[in-house]
């Protein structure tokens, strides 16, 4: 609400009255800004979100107040983005498939099969020119890019073992809405559909879909691991998310308070990079000693099997995301 010349000089007096007679001034409310991601509380990415609004309300002196909405409950997948653009929610933390539709598909190349050998390649890939790059790619459509939050190597898991290509044929898979996901299961013969983060227990058990792909974490936290009784290790992707912001916003925000901020950013990054990863290796304990489902673990063999029917991803993916993209990813892990 805005106060008028008397109102505000009225309030401005009550406050120096209180001072002068030894009374405590009226504190000034935190900033509020609005985090919402889609996926649950208890997954790294809910973890982290709640460390960054901790570490946020620590370093600003109280000064701001990060609300966190998990699993969607401000607004669904494909509204967001734009309520991020609007300015009705300061934060978000997209997958990469979540960029296409801002204008900036060449996210999605980090999509691309067996682009990183292991999770230290990917960590130097996009915290370099590759990352920078993908980052300036938002500058245009109003969001800042903060930081790139790795979730770690995808599994994935059927009701029947998962190791040669032909063993994938006419399964429905679920997807996030990566068109490169999308292309290379459609390589192995799959049939890949889009569903939210907060359907696919329920579809796996019915019988919706029979199949999906995601980290060790996640699956032992959502239990599809209850739901599907072969999970196979192929480390065929990755799974990150970029922390982004209202440029506009951002840009606004006094620099004390920004200064604040990107601390919190740098050190809630680095906290649930390192939990995702410890909990990718105990999860994954979790499932096996749950023994409902079995693991597999391909053999470089097979699994150069999969990165060979897999490969025309590549050649498809220029026409989505540039060849420019897939240059500067593959000058990276090389």
């Amino acid at each position: 609400m805005k106060l008028t010349r008397r109102q505000f000089g009225t309030a401005v007096g009550a406050t120096a009255m209180s001072a002068a007679i030894g009374k405590p001034a009226i504190a000034q409310a935190p900033m509020v800004i609005k985090f919402s991601h889609v996926v649950a509380d208890d997954t790294p990415k809910g973890k982290g979100s709640r460390k960054f609004a901790e570490l946020a309300q620590k370093y600003s002196s109280n000064k701001v107040k990060i609300e966190v909405y998990p699993n969607s409950q401000l607004y669904k997948d494909k509204e967001e983005m734009e309520a991020l653009q609007l300015g009705a929610v300061q934060m978000l933390a997209p997958s990469t498939a979540k960029f296409a539709p801002l204008g900036a598909k060449e996210f999605e190349a980090l999509d691309l099969p067996f682009v990183f050998k292991n999770t230290a390649q990917y960590v130097k890939t996009v915290n370099g020119d590759a990352g920078k790059w993908l980052m300036a790619k938002l500058e245009p459509k109003g969001v800042r890019g903060l930081a790139f939050w790795d979730y770690g190597f995808h599994m994935v898991s059927a009701n029947i073992p998962l190791i040669k290509p032909e063993d994938f044929q006419g399964l429905k898979i679920r997807i996030s809405g990566s068109k490169v996901a999308d292309q290379y299961f459609r390589q192995m013969g799959m049939i890949p559909q889009i569903m939210a983060f907060s359907e696919v227990y329920q579809a796996l058990q019915t019988g919706v879909v029979d199949s999906c792909e995601n980290t060790a974490s996640n699956y032992y936290t959502q239990k599809f691991h209850e739901v599907q009784k072969h999970i196979t290790i192929g480390e065929h992707a990755h799974l990150c998310y970029a922390v982004i912001t209202n440029a506009k916003f951002w840009d606004g925000l006094p620099a004390d308070l920004r200064a604040a901020l990107d601390k919190a950013m740098v050190e809630a990054t680095k906290y649930t990079n390192d939990i995702a990863a410890e909990e990718n290796a105990t999860s994954l304990e979790a499932i096996k000693k749950s023994g409902k489902a079995e693991i597999h673990v391909l053999t470089a063999e097979q699994r150069k099997a999969w990165q060979v029917k897999m490969e025309p991803t590549y050649k498809w993916a220029e026409g989505r995301v540039g060849k420019e993209a897939i240059d500067l990813l593959k000058k990276a892990s090389s």
